[in-house]
């Protein structure tokens, strides 16, 4: 519990407590936004919960265990866990110290899944790295390490980021390295996230307007020319305008996403009475969770999911505000939208907003290393956070010591402190 400063400072002893030692007990009085946690806590539990309840069906078919998906989101979730309290406990500032080797072995990783025999090709992609029971994605790892790195290099660019040739293009080369890497694995989602991550660094760094708009235009482009290299991205965004035009072709998910999603109403279904879930809907407990919570806990249930993103940003965003330096403000900005981002592009995905793009709903879906790495960032901004308050609460402390001070050694009529008076 965080006690307000005066009553912390009507309780301690005046004379025998230096100011230093007495600003060291504040601080550690300190914690980290209980909001965030809370936030993070509840999605986790919640995606626990619909894990099990979207896959059970498969897993008992495919594997003879109903609980496989579930005890493996356990698995994840628990080194999410140990990953979240490592990145609250320890200085956000030490991983920007060593962003050299973090962007070294997101690169490293990012090479390895390309090689044979130790990056796992599924359907034409090469996405996973198999480290004994767990799969690790690179593509994962590569947008904390995109996020660490890059704010590190803006941090240390200083005023230079306002020269096109000097700041931003060299930093736009350096993300366009990692997202060729992503790309080349065939995960148009990650690559999309990681493109997202440098333009929010981007802007949060203070990219001139104007340079901002020439990157996006050409990213745009790209992205484009991109989706039109490959005919089952051109199918997907097809599907996109017209679900209905091909309800058995490639507006199949589409279509049976949000036949989940009206079938839920207004209170749902009920947990673990989901029809798409058994033979209908594809990747119904990881890309398109979103659409079985919409059918088993209708229209409030959804809701519940938007509230809880919307309020995590809000919380993130406020984090980044009140950040103590520079760094913080990337860190802080980066990691809330990011994550809020993903969510956006999950649930425009899953009720046809927007082209779906294959990527997870974060805390929520069945992930693997995507829980883990969400809940290692959200441990860099819960410490972001708790340094925040710290250096709000000793910078409130201060002042108020400084009056305490000169009201108790003020001598004579109408002084401080019964002594002086005689």
């Amino acid at each position: 519990m965080i006690h307000p400063v005066d009553r912390w400072l009507a309780s301690a002893p005046r004379a025998r407590v230096p100011d230093a030692a007495r600003l060291r007990q504040l601080a550690g009085q300190v914690q980290v936004d209980p909001w965030l946690v809370l936030l993070t806590t509840t999605l986790c539990a919640l995606g626990l919960v619909m894990v099990y309840a979207a896959s059970a069906p498969l897993a008992a078919a495919a594997y003879g265990n109903a609980g496989l998906f579930f005890h493996e989101q356990v698995l994840w979730m628990g080194l999410g866990a140990v990953a979240l309290v490592i990145g609250s406990r320890v200085d956000y500032h030490l991983w920007t110290r060593h962003a050299g080797l973090v962007a070294a072995g997101m690169t490293v990783l990012l090479l390895a899944v390309l090689v044979p025999h130790i990056g796992v090709s599924v359907l034409g992609a090469r996405r996973w790295i198999h480290l004994g029971p767990i799969n690790l994605q690179p593509s994962v790892v590569a947008q904390l390490g995109v996020l660490v790195a890059g704010a590190a290099w803006l941090d240390s660019r200083g005023g230079r980021l306002h020269s096109l040739t000097d700041g931003v293009m060299p930093f736009i080369g350096r993300l366009a390295v990692v997202a060729g890497l992503v790309y080349v694995e065939k995960d148009l989602g990650s690559t999309m996230l990681v493109v997202m991550i440098g333009l929010v660094l981007l802007v949060t760094a203070g990219i001139r307007w104007r340079h901002l708009a020439l990157v996006v235009g050409a990213g745009l482009a790209l992205g484009v020319a991109l989706i039109k290299a490959e005919p089952y991205r051109v199918q997907r965004y097809l599907a996109y305008l017209h679900p209905f035009a091909h309800p058995l072709g490639s507006g199949y998910q589409a279509v049976q996403a949000l036949y989940a999603l009206g079938s839920g109403g207004v209170v749902g279904l009920g947990f673990g009475q989901s029809l798409q879930r058994t033979q209908w809907l594809p990747e119904a407990h990881t890309d398109f969770i979103f659409a079985i919570i919409g059918e088993q806990l209708g229209l409030i249930g959804s809701l519940l999911v938007l509230t809880l993103f919307v309020a995590f940003a809000i919380r993130g965003l406020r984090v980044a505000r009140n950040a103590p330096d520079r760094l913080g403000v990337l860190l802080a900005g980066g990691i809330t939208v990011w994550i809020a981002g993903q969510a956006l592009l999950n649930i425009g995905g899953v009720t046809d907003s927007i082209p779906s793009t294959g990527v997870p709903l974060p805390f929520v879906s069945y992930g693997g290393s995507a829980l883990a790495v969400a809940m290692a960032a959200t441990g860099i901004l819960l410490n972001i956070s708790a340094q925040a308050r710290r250096t709000q609460e000793t910078a409130r402390a201060r002042p108020d010591r400084g009056w305490r001070d000169r009201w108790a050694h003020r001598a004579g009529p109408g002084g401080g402190g019964g002594a002086a008076r005689g």
